[in-house]
């Protein structure tokens, strides 16, 4: 599948959403313009390009580059506990970045690096994972955060 082909992700649709205030009317017409058939009026109608040029006229910003297998890596799920207990093991690890709101956040970067690497024992995005995957993550960073601290 060619990234003009990719199916539009939840993020994009979450945007889309939010730069129409949740309003299905001016949604429906970002879609027919994208696609240029008046049929259409679904965002899952539209293709990862499609919906980057609608966020682009939205924002008025340049379209964003298509998603890389390199930033699923760095994904994660906030309403996921997993996700936020791998989070919090990376930053008691000490891989984290100053933030100004939060003060400190997780190197999602460096967590990538770590998820890819021969010492992850699943090598797949947080987003991608089972629970019983997250499981054996977290049991790694545990063993991080130990050995951080011996």
């Amino acid at each position: 599948m060619t990234a003009t082909e990719a199916p539009i992700r939840k993020d994009q649709i979450k945007t889309i959403m939010r730069n129409c205030a949740y309003n299905s009317d001016i949604k429906e017409e970002w879609v027919q313009w994208a696609t240029g058939e008046v049929a259409k009026r679904s965002l899952h109608d539209l293709t990862e390009q499609q919906a980057n040029a609608i966020i682009a006229k939205q924002t008025g910003a340049a379209p964003s580059q298509n998603r890389t297998h390199k930033d699923a890596f760095e994904g994660f799920d906030a309403k996921n506990s997993k996700h936020r207990a791998v989070l919090s093991m990376a930053i008691q690890a000490q891989w984290s970045l100053p933030h100004k709101k939060h003060g400190k956040i997780a190197d999602m970067k460096r967590i990538a690096h770590f998820l890819k690497s021969d010492r992850s024992p699943v090598k797949k995005p947080l987003t991608e994972q089972s629970s019983d995957e997250l499981s054996k993550t977290i049991k790694a960073f545990e063993g991080i955060v130990n050995h951080r601290y011996k």
